[in-house]
C-alpha cells in the first residue's frame, strides 16, 4: 500500500510543479489543469477501500510531509469529472465520493460546491449519448499531461484521437472503444446518497438545485439507453431515495426544496407516455404524500403543484389530455380538503384565459367523477354551495363561452357528468335541479341553453349539444321544449353528416323514451325524409328506427288486444262515454297518434320509400301486418259494441295505409278473407249515398245524436284497401279475381266515386288484369278493351252536359217572362246532379289517359277544348244574340278538372301538347282561381320535363307564381322549380335567380325556411359562383333602379319588374333587401367577398361618381345607401381566418393543426389584398363621392360617413398609407368622422335623457336646458374616454411643441371653407387622432 501511496502523491507533486511553472494555465481558457491518470485514481481508490483508519491517517500525513494539502486533490479530479472519458469521469467521481466516506476523512475540507457541481456534471455526461469519434483536440491535450504513459501505449504518430481511445480504453488492441459499464454509475449514486448523510446542503443551496435538477434528469435521460429494464428500474429507484433523502429538514426548508423538486419534475408530468412519466407521478403521489404527512411545507408545495400543472399544461388537444391525466392523478392522492381546495380553483379558471378555461372544460368532469360524496348529501350538508354543483353551474356557463371549442367541450363534457350522475338513483334526482338551476327548479334552464346551442353557428357546438339531448334524455324526466324539439328536427337536415347523425340519435331517444303526441309528430316529419339521404349509412340508421320505432311499436300495440273478445258493457253508462277516449285507452298510448301522423301528407312518401327499401332487404316481418289487421278488427268491434251504426265506422287513421304499403312485399300475410269482410263494408257503405260530400254529415238516428263522419276518410280507406287487394290479388283464385274485376268496372262506370277512389279503382283494376293474364300481349288487350269502353261512356256523359248546360243558358236568357222559380229550381238541381257525374268522368278519362296512353281520345279533346276555352269571348257572338256559353263562371269545378286533364292528354301526346302549352301559360297568368293556378304550376313542371324545350321559353312566366297572392300557390311553385333546378331540367340564367332571391322575405315563414335551405346547401354546392356573379345586378332589380350601368334590363314589364322588387327607403323594405344581400355573402369564399367589395365601388359608387346613377332619383338613392350597408356590414368583412373557419372549428376536436395553419397564410394573404385594395380603390373614390354628396347637400352622406368610419376602423394605423398623397384630406377626414361620432354620441344621449321617467318630474322650463347640459357633458365624457383610449394613456403634447402645418388655401367649390376656424378645429387638425368603432365587433 506504501507504493500506492508514493505513486499518488508523486503525481500530486507532479501537477503542482507543472500548475507552479505554468501560473496561468489553470486560468486560461484554452487549457485547464492536468487530470489523474487512471491508475492514480485506481490507487485512490484502493487506498480508500481498505477502510482502514491507519493506513488513512498515513496518506494525509506523508501528503503533510511533502507540503500537499488534503484540497490538492480536487482540482485535478473535478478536471476529471468534468472533461475526461466518461469511464474516467466516473472513476474520479467514484473515488471523490469513496474519499468523503473513508474514515477520519476531513469532510469539510474536502467538500467544496465547485468539486461537488463536477460530480454531478459527471453523472449527466455519463447518461448522455456517447461522443463521436472524433474527439476534441482539448481531451487529448490533457491525456499527454498525465503522469507517464499507460501500458503498451501506441505512438504518437496515430494522432490525438488514438490517444483518447487508449486513454479510455487502457489498450490500444482492444475494441476501439469500451462499452459504458452501468455498474460504476449506480456505485456513485450509492455512495452519493451516503454522502448526503454526512453533508448537508442547507449551505449550498446552488449545489442542492443542480442535484434536484440531476435526479429528475436521470430518468428522463436513462431511458433513452436502457428502454424499460432492470438497469432502468434500478436508476429510477436510487434517484427516487436520493430526492426523498434531500427532502429532509437538514437540508434546507423542506417547502423550498419540495417546490425546486416538483418544479424540475413538471417537465417529465408534462411529458406523453413515457417511462419517466411514471416515474415523475409515482414519485409525488406516493413517496411526496407519504413526506406530506409529516412536513406541511412538503404538503403545501404538492397543493400547489396541480395548480401550476394547470398553468404549465399546453393548449395542443393530445399533450393537454396527458397533462389533465396527470393532474387527476395527483389530486387523487390529495387529502379531501386539499382535493375540494383544488376544485374550487378548477371553478374560478373557468373564468380566466382561453387556455385555462379549456383545460378547466375537462378537468371538471373528471373531479366530478373520481372525488367520492353524492349530490344528495352535498345538498344536505352545504345546500348551493357544495363542490360537485359548483362544478356543473360552472361547466354549464362554459356551454356559453365565447370561444366555439370551448363550448363543444363543455357540451360534451357535461353529456359525461350527466351520464355518471344519472347512474344513480339518488344523484339522478337531484341532478334534475342542480341542471336547470336558472330555470326555478324546472327544465327551462337547460332547454333554453340547449336550444341556442343546436342552432350554434360551429358544427362541433351543434353536434355536442345534439349529444347532450340525447343523454338528457333519460334524466330530464317529462316533457320536451317545443322549441328544443324544432331545433333538433331542424337539425337533422344540416349539411354535415356527422350533425345530421348526431340529431337523429337525439331525436330518437326522445321519441322512444316519451310518446307524447310533440315528439311523435316531430320525429316522424324529420327522420323518415332522410331515406333519401345522400349518406348511405344514414339511410340505413333510418330504416333501422323506423323498423325499431315504428314497425315493431305498432307490432306490440296490435299484439297486445283480442280483437273480438273484448268485453265491454252493455250498460248506458258505458254507451255514453266517448269512443275515440275508449279506443285510446285499449291501445298503448301513442299509437294510434302514431298511425294518424304516418298517413300525414307530409309524411306519406317517405313512409312508402322506407316500406319500399325494407321489403327489398326483406326485412319486413308478417307479425306487423297481423298487428295491423288486428287493429282495425279491435276498433270495429268496439263501434259495434256501442251499437253505433256501422256505417259511420272508419278505422283508425293510418291503418290501412300503412297496411297497404306493407301487403306489396307480405301478401300471403294478409286475410283474404279480412279483405272481402271490408270491402263489401266499404263498398256497400260507400255506395249508399253515391257521392258523398266532403262536409261533415249527420245521422239523426240514435236519440237526435248527431254522429259525424268524414267521407273523405272513408274515401282513402276504400283507396287503401283497394291498393291492399291489387296486391293480395297474385294470392287470389281464377275465380274470385275476375268477379272482383267485374265489381270494379261496375263501380267506375258509375261515375259517382271521389276522384282519390277513381285512381285507386283503375290502378287496381289495371294491376289485377297483369297479374291474371297469362301474358303482357294479353294483358295490354284486356286493359285497353276497358279503358276504351270507360273513355266511350264518359265522353258521352260530357257531351250531354255541354249540351244541356247551353240549353239551359239560353232558356234562361230568352223567356219572356222568365220560367217559374220552381220548374227553374228544378232544371238547376237536374244541372248540379249531372255535374258531379261529369266532373268524376273527366277526372276518369285522365286517369285512363295515363294508365292506357294508347286508347283512342279523339272524341274527347273537342269536348275539352270547349270548356277550357268557354271564358274566351269569340268575337263572332257578337253578331249572333246567343250569349256565350261560360262553363268556367258556370262549373267552376268541370273547368278545372278539364284543365288537369287536358294536361294529362298533353303528356301523352307530344303533338298536342305543342298545340296547347301556350294556352296553359295564357291560363295560368290571367287566371283568378288559386286552385286551377295551382294545377297549371304542377302541369308547367311535368312539360318541363317532358317538354323541356318547348317550355324552357315560358320560364319567366312560371316565375311570376313566385309572388302569387296564394301562399300554396307560391310554395308550390318554389318547390318544383328548385326540383326542377337541382335536376337540370331548368338553368340558373337570366331573371330567374333574381326572382328566387324575393322568397328568402316571404310573408310565409316555411316559404322562407325552404328558401334558406336551397340557397344555404343545395345551392352552395350545385352553383357557387352564383350569387357572386348577380350580387351588383341584384341591388339594381330589388330596388327596380334601372341606371345605365352596363348591367342588361331585366325582361318584362314595368308592372312586373316591380312585382319582383323591394322598392323605398322604409326600414322594413331596407330590411328585407338587407337580409337577402347578407345571405348571399354568406355564400361567398374569401377572394370572392374581395371581388365583390371591389365590383360595388366600381359599379354603383363610382357610377355615382361618373354621374351613370342619379341620386336624385328615388331608386338611384336606395341603390346608394344599400351599397353603403353591405360594405359595412361584417359579413363582408375578411377576417385572417375567413374562408376556412367553419372548418377549423368543425375538425377542432380532431386536432387538424395543418389545415389551420394553412387557414391562417391564406387568411394572411387575403387581409394584405384587402389593404392594397382599400388603398388603390376604395378611398379615393369614396372622396370623390363626398365631395359630391356634399355639394348636392344629400341624405345620404351620413350613411357614407358611418361606412367610412366602419371601414377605417380596422386600418386606422395605416390611414397615414392610405392617404399618403394628401395629408391635409386625411386631417379634414379625421374630423369629419370625430364630428360626426361626436353630433351622433350627443343625439343619442338626449333620446336617453328625454325618455328617462326622471325627466317628466322637471319643470318644463328648466327640462330643455338641462337636457342640453347633460348631454353637453355626456358628449365630452365620452370624447375624453375615446381619445384616452385611442392615444392609450400617452397624453396629446402641448401646442408650442408641434410643427404647425400650412393650412392649404380655399379651392374650388369650398367657398364656406373661408372662414376664420375656432382654435378646438385648429388643434384638432394639428394632433394625429385614431378614432375606434363603439362596439362593432
Amino acid at each position: 500500500m506504501a507504493d500506492s501511496i508514493s505513486r499518488i502523491i508523486a503525481e500530486l507533486e507532479e501537477n503542482q510543479q507543472q500548475n507552479l511553472t505554468n501560473p496561468r494555465t489553470h486560468l486560461s481558457q484554452s487549457s485547464s489543469p492536468s487530470l489523474l491518470s487512471q491508475s492514480t485514481l485506481l490507487d485512490l481508490q484502493s487506498l480508500v477501500d481498505t477502510n482502514d483508519p491507519d493506513i488513512i491517517d498515513q496518506f494525509y500525513g506523508d501528503l503533510s510531509s511533502k507540503n500537499l494539502s488534503p484540497t490538492s486533490l480536487l482540482p485535478p479530479m473535478s478536471v476529471a469529472m468534468d472533461s475526461g472519458p466518461t469511464h474516467l469521469s466516473l472513476l474520479s467521481s467514484s473515488v471523490y465520493l469513496s474519499i468523503l466516506l473513508a474514515p477520519n476523512s476531513p469532510v469539510f475540507t474536502l467538500f467544496t460546491p465547485m468539486a461537488f457541481l463536477s460530480l454531478l456534471r459527471s453523472i449527466r455526461r455519463s447518461l448522455k449519448h456517447r461522443p463521436s469519434p472524433a474527439v476534441p483536440r482539448e481531451e487529448s491535450t490533457t491525456g499527454r499531461n498525465s503522469r507517464g504513459p499507460p501500458p503498451n501505449r501506441k505512438k504518437r504518430s496515430r494522432g490525438s484521437r488514438s490517444v483518447v481511445r487508449d486513454l479510455e480504453t487502457g489498450t490500444g488492441d482492444e475494441n476501439e472503444e469500451r462499452e459504458f459499464d452501468v455498474r460504476v454509475l449506480f456505485s456513485v449514486l450509492e455512495k452519493l446518497e451516503s454522502v448526503l448523510g454526512l453533508v448537508h446542503l442547507d449551505r449550498f443551496p446552488d449545489c442542492l438545485k443542480s442535484l434536484v435538477q440531476t435526479m429528475c434528469e436521470i430518468p428522463v435521460t436513462a431511458v433513452e439507453f436502457y428502454g424499460v429494464s432492470a438497469s432502468f428500474s434500478r436508476l429510477v429507484d436510487m434517484s427516487s431515495r436520493i430526492l426523498g433523502k434531500i427532502l429532509g429538514s437538514e437540508h434546507g426548508d423542506p417547502a423550498s426544496t419540495a417546490g425546486e423538486v416538483l418544479k424540475s419534475l413538471t417537465s417529465s408530468i408534462l411529458l406523453s407516455k413515457s417511462p419517466a412519466r411514471s416515474f415523475a407521478l409515482g414519485f409525488v403521489s406516493k413517496k411526496m404524500m407519504v413526506l406530506s404527512k409529516e412536513s406541511a411545507g412538503v404538503k403545501k408545495a404538492i397543493v400547489n403543484l396541480p395548480k401550476y400543472l394547470a398553468n404549465k399544461a399546453p393548449e395542443k388537444a393530445e399533450p393537454r389530455g396527458y397533462a389533465v391525466e396527470a393532474i387527476m392523478e395527483i389530486v387523487k392522492a390529495m387529502e379531501f380538503d386539499d382535493q375540494i381546495g383544488f376544485v374550487q380553483y378548477v371553478v374560478k379558471m373557468t373564468q380566466g384565459k382561453v387556455s385555462l378555461r379549456l383545460l378547466a372544460v375537462d378537468l371538471i368532469p373528471l373531479l366530478v367523477m373520481a372525488l367520492k360524496g353524492s349530490l344528495e348529501e352535498e345538498l344536505d350538508n352545504e345546500g348551493s354551495h357544495s363542490w360537485k354543483l359548483a362544478c356543473l353551474q360552472a361547466i354549464i356557463e362554459r356551454c356559453g363561452d365565447s370561444t366555439a371549442g370551448i363550448r363543444a367541450r363543455a357540451l360534451s363534457n357535461l353529456t359525461q357528468v350527466a351520464g355518471f350522475l344519472s347512474s344513480d338513483e339518488k344523484n339522478r334526482e337531484v341532478l334534475k335541479e342542480a341542471i336547470a338551476f336558472t330555470g326555478n327548479h324546472s327544465n327551462e334552464g337547460i332547454n333554453d341553453l340547449l336550444r341556442k346551442r343546436c342552432a350554434d353557428e360551429k358544427a362541433a357546438v351543434r353536434k355536442a349539444a345534439l349529444l347532450l339531448v340525447t343523454k338528457l334524455t333519460t334524466t330530464l324526466g317529462g316533457s320536451f321544449d317545443d322549441v328544443l324539439l324544432k331545433m333538433m328536427g331542424i337539425a337533422c337536415s344540416d349539411p354535415l353528416v356527422s350533425i345530421r347523425k348526431a340529431a337523429i340519435s337525439a331525436l330518437s331517444e326522445a321519441f322512444r323514451t316519451f310518446s307524447n303526441e310533440s315528439v311523435t309528430i316531430e320525429w316522424l316529419h324529420s327522420v323518415p325524409r332522410l331515406i333519401a339521404d345522400n349518406e348511405s349509412s344514414i339511410q340505413e340508421e333510418c330504416e333501422n328506427l323506423f323498423l325499431e320505432l315504428i314497425l315493431e311499436r305498432v307490432s306490440r300495440a296490435g299484439s297486445a288486444v283480442s280483437p273480438w273478445n273484448t268485453s265491454l258493457s252493455s250498460d248506458s253508462n258505458v254507451k255514453e262515454k266517448s269512443f275515440n277516449k275508449e279506443i285510446g285507452s285499449i291501445f298503448p298510448v301513442g299509437t294510434l297518434v302514431l298511425l294518424k301522423q304516418i298517413c300525414n301528407g307530409e309524411v306519406t312518401p317517405w313512409v312508402k320509400k322506407i316500406c319500399t327499401q325494407l321489403g327489398k332487404k326483406k326485412r319486413l316481418k308478417p307479425r306487423i301486418v297481423d298487428a295491423l289487421q288486428n287493429i282495425i278488427k279491435t276498433s270495429e268491434s268496439l263501434w259495434l259494441s256501442y251499437s253505433l251504426p256501422i256505417e259511420k265506422w272508419t278505422a283508425p287513421p293510418g291503418a290501412w295505409f300503412l297496411l297497404s304499403e306493407l301487403s306489396a312485399y307480405l301478401p300471403k300475410a294478409v286475410d283474404w278473407e279480412f279483405l272481402l269482410h271490408h270491402w263489401q263494408l266499404l263498398d256497400k257503405n260507400g255506395g249508399q249515398d253515391e257521392l258523398r260530400s266532403p262536409l261533415v254529415q249527420g245521422d239523426p238516428h240514435e236519440n237526435g245524436k248527431c254522429l259525424e263522419i268524414d267521407s273523405v276518410a272513408w274515401a282513402g280507406d276504400r283507396v287503401f284497401l283497394l291498393q291492399t287487394i291489387s296486391y293480395v290479388s297474385v294470392e287470389l283464385p281464377a275465380e274470385l279475381a275476375a268477379d272482383l274485376a267485374h265489381n270494379m268496372l261496375k263501380r267506375i262506370e258509375e261515375f259517382n266515386m271521389h276522384s282519390t277512389e277513381v285512381n285507386a279503382h283503375v290502378k287496381a283494376l289495371r294491376t289485377l288484369c297483369k297479374q291474371k293474364s297469362v301474358n303482357i300481349e294479353e294483358a295490354g288487350i284486356l286493359v285497353m278493351k276497358w279503358a276504351e269502353r270507360l273513355i266511350s261512356k264518359a265522353s258521352k256523359i260530357l257531351e250531354k252536359y255541354i249540351s244541356e248546360s247551353t240549353e239551359y243558358n239560353k232558356d234562361s236568357s230568352f223567356f219572356t217572362p222568365p220560367t217559374s222559380g220552381i220548374k227553374k229550381a228544378k232544371r238547376s238541381a237536374t244541372i248540379s246532379t249531372s255535374l258531379s257525374e261529369t266532373v268524376t268522368a273527366v277526372y276518369t278519362i285522365g286517369c285512363l289517359v295515363i294508365v292506357c296512353p294508347s286508347a283512342d281520345i279523339s272524341s274527347i279533346i273537342p269536348l275539352l277544348h270547349t270548356i277550357i276555352t268557354s271564358a274566351n269571348s269569340d268575337p263572332k257572338s257578337k253578331r249572333i244574340p246567343v250569349p256565350a256559353l261560360s262553363l268556367k263562371r258556370t262549373a267552376p269545378s268541370l273547368y278545372i278538372q278539364a284543365w288537369l286533364t287536358m294536361g294529362k292528354i298533353c303528356l301523352v301526346d307530344g303533338k298536342l301538347a305543342k298545340r296547347y302549352i301556350p294556352l296553359f301559360v295564357q291560363e295560368l297568368e290571367k287566371s283568378d282561381c288559386a286552385m286551377l293556378r295551382n294545377n297549371l304550376v304542377v302541369t308547367m313542371a311535368d312539360f318541363c320535363v317532358r317538354y323541356t324545350a318547348l317550355v324552357d321559353c315560358y320560364i319567366t312566366k312560371i316565375t311570376k307564381c313566385l309572388r302569387d297572392p296564394c301562399e300554396l300557390v307560391r310554395r308550390q311553385t318554389f318547390l318544383l322549380l328548385s326540383r326542377l333546378l337541382q335536376r337540370d331540367y331548368v338553368k340558373w340564367r337570366g331573371v330567374l335567380f333574381l326572382r328566387f332571391l324575393l322568397s328568402l322575405v316571404d310573408e310565409s315563414k316555411k316559404i322562407r325556411q325552404l328558401a334558406d335551405f336551397l340557397f344555404a346547401n343545395i345551392l352552395k354546392a350545385k352553383a357557387p359562383l352564383l350569387a357572386y356573379n348577380s350580387f351588383v345586378e341584384a341591388i339594381y332589380v330589388l330596388n327596380d333602379c334601372h341606371a345605365d350601368n352596363g348591367h342588361p334590363n331585366p325582361k318584362g314589364s314595368q308592372t312586373e319588374n316591380r312585382a319582383f322588387s323591394i322598392r323605398g327607403n322604409d326600414e322594413s323594405s331596407r330590411s328585407k333587401r338587407m337580409h337577402i344581400y347578407v345571405t348571399l355573402l354568406k355564400q361567398m369564399a374569401s377572394e370572392h367577398l374581395l371581388a365583390t367589395f371591389a365590383k360595388l365601388c366600381a359599379e354603383i359608387l363610382a357610377a355615382t361618381s361618373d354621374g351613370m346613377l342619379n341620386i336624385e332619383d328615388v331608386t338611384g338613392q336606395s341603390v346608394l345607401q344599400d351599397a353603403f350597408q353591405i360594405l359595412s356590414c361584417k359579413e363582408i368583412r375578411i377576417s385572417p381566418s375567413r374562408g376556412s373557419a367553419s372548418e377549423t372549428a368543425d375538425l377542432d376536436e380532431e386536432g387538424g393543426e395543418g389545415g389551420t395553419c394553412a387557414a391562417a397564410a391564406k387568411g394572411r394573404a387575403i387581409t394584405q389584398a384587402v389593404r392594397r385594395g382599400l388603398i388603390q380603390n376604395t378611398i379615393p373614390i369614396f372622396i370623390e363621392l363626398k365631395r359630391l354628396l356634399e355639394s348636392k347637400n344629400s341624405p345620404l352622406i351620413g350613411s357614407l360617413m358611418e361606412c367610412l368610419r366602419i371601414l377605417l376602423k380596422d386600418y386606422k394605423n395605416e390611414i397615414d398609407d392610405i392617404l399618403v398623397a394628401d395629408k391635409q384630406l386625411q386631417k379634414e377626414l379625421i374630423y369629419d368622422i370625430q364630428k360626426y361620432e361626436a353630433a351622433k354620441t350627443k343625439s343619442t344621449v338626449q333620446s336617453t335623457i328625454f325618455r328617462s321617467p326622471n325627466v317628466s318630474k322637471v319643470g318644463s322650463g328648466n327640462k330643455l336646458q338641462d337636457s342640453k347640459v347633460a348631454s353637453e357633458m355626456a358628449a365630452a365624457a365620452i370624447a375624453k374616454s375615446v381619445l384616452r383610449e385611442v392615444n392609450k394613456g400617452t397624453p396629446t403634447p402641448p401646442l408650442s411643441s408641434i410643427s404647425v402645418p400650412k393650412l392649404k388655401s380655399n379651392q374650388e367649390g369650398t367657398s364656406g371653407r373661408n372662414h376664420h376656424r375656432p382654435i378646438g378645429v385648429l388643434e384638432s387638425l394639428r394632433r394625429r387622432q385614431s378614432f375606434n368603432s363603439d362596439d362593432e365587433n
